[in-house]
């Protein structure tokens, strides 16, 4: 497993550098500003470039070799934030300067999430698949245990700048890693011919595999109403319990510290369901709720710790229901559409959270987001239910180390022939 951990160093480097650069330049938005509001405008300039240009990224991905795009991704992304750092350290930095980054750096996610999902099963193989999204998923969140409070700790001490320049440096180690991955131990998958009607071909495969299509959806509605956590905890930070960038820190890592436990809870899932995804996402909604209401910060940090583990807990069961099952040759383009829908809730709902906060205030404003996201995810499985669609289980089966999915409809006895049914 050579190559894999490479990988999995590189992202544990790369994902403590993302994470530190995202909390500090939603802190320094705010300082800035002194609104909300516009931090969530820089979630939403984050991420917007992920709804316009995702799909293009799936092509990309399927289309090119996956560790080279990954070379170049993180090539432009650290040469922005070595940007950011000399315009923030020089005094010269404006809030149109940390827009602009935020951007750009939103273009290159919508094409380095896609591929650095993809990129999984050509380094391990699909027999150790599940086993590997669980540990990517626990790296991503351990980086953002770190990497927001290395970040609260240099806003605090020293300066925003300080905090992109070091990611500045990550990306260019994770660069030197990518370059050691060996390709002869990779398990190659062929890439896709150049060919029109590629974008097509990918969106008519989800809307005619329903199982995925409902994972989509759902990851859909968590990131419209959840993924913009970062937004909403500055002014809980900033004036609610009036922690400052300290506690601002501290509130997103102890979300991420949440995620790891989830990671470590998703060890031990043997199926993936759609049923178990629609619990999760009214679990995280109640979680919400539960932070809302939390009078002091000791219950709002226990709180948060629910909202990161289910949260995580969610991620981890959609992508591996969404990575078994699809097809390998459009696993690109059905990945970045399953992206688009969890980073491009953030763009939209970025500035929606980040008013929300300001005109009814933090708690309001996490009330009613957890509120509807307990509504629609049981509206969606009421859907589910009434269509009798959708029962798909991924089972392991350890002597063969494979995965087996099955999807069947839901059987319905008819009460005037009781040995009968019907689906």
């Amino acid at each position: 497993m050579h190559n894999y951990r490479l990988f999995i160093t590189s992202q544990v480097v790369a994902n403590t550098g993302v994470w530190m650069q995202r909390i500090t330049q939603d802190w320094l938005v705010l300082r800035l500003t002194g609104s909300v509001t516009a931090v969530g405008v820089n979630a939403a300039m984050q991420f917007a470039p992920v709804v316009v240009f995702g799909l293009f990224g799936g092509v990309l991905a399927d289309r090119y070799p996956k560790r080279m795009l990954l070379v170049v991704t993180q090539s432009v992304a650290g040469v922005l934030a070595a940007a950011l750092a000399v315009l923030t350290l020089s005094g010269g930095v404006r809030v149109e300067h940390v827009f602009a980054v935020s951007f750009a750096l939103g273009v290159v996610t919508a094409v380095d999430s896609p591929v650095r999902q993809v990129f999984v099963p050509e380094l391990v193989g699909r027999a150790h698949l599940r086993s590997a999204l669980s540990l990517n998923s626990s790296v991503f969140q351990l980086g953002g245990v770190v990497g927001p409070a290395v970040g609260g700790v240099l806003i605090a001490g020293f300066s925003e700048g300080w905090a992109f320049a070091i990611n500045a440096v990550a990306c260019a180690i994770v660069v030197v890693m990518l370059c050691r991955v060996r390709g002869d131990l990779l398990h190659q998958v062929p890439v896709v011919p150049r060919a029109p009607g590629q974008l097509r071909e990918g969106l008519r495969y989800v809307r005619d595999t329903p199982a995925i299509f409902w994972a989509i959806t759902l990851a859909a509605v968590v990131g419209l109403l959840t993924q913009n956590m970062p937004v909403v905890l500055s002014a809980f930070a900033g004036v609610v319990f009036d922690t400052g960038a300290g506690g601002f820190g501290t509130y997103t890592a102890l979300l991420a510290v949440g995620g790891v436990l989830g990671a470590l809870l998703a060890t031990q899932q043997r199926t993936a369901r759609l049923r178990t995804l629609v619990t999760l996402a009214v679990l995280l909604g109640i979680a919400l709720v539960a932070a809302a209401l939390a009078p002091g910060p000791v219950l709002f940090a226990v709180a948060l710790l629910a909202a990161g583990a289910t949260s995580l807990l969610f991620l981890i069961g959609a992508n591996l229901l969404i990575q078994l099952g699809v097809d390998v040759a459009l696993g690109g383009r059905v990945l970045a559409l399953y992206v688009m829908a969890l980073l491009g809730g953030r763009a939209l709902g970025g500035p929606a959270i980040g008013w929300a906060s300001e005109e009814l205030g933090a708690r309001l404003a996490l009330l009613s987001f957890g509120c509807v996201l307990v509504l629609a995810a049981i509206g969606i499985g009421l859907i589910l239910a009434r269509t009798g669609s959708l029962r798909l289980s991924v089972r392991f089966r350890d002597r063969e180390r494979r995965a087996v999915i099955a999807i069947a409809p839901r059987v319905v006895e008819r009460q005037s022939v009781p040995d009968q049914a019907h689906p």
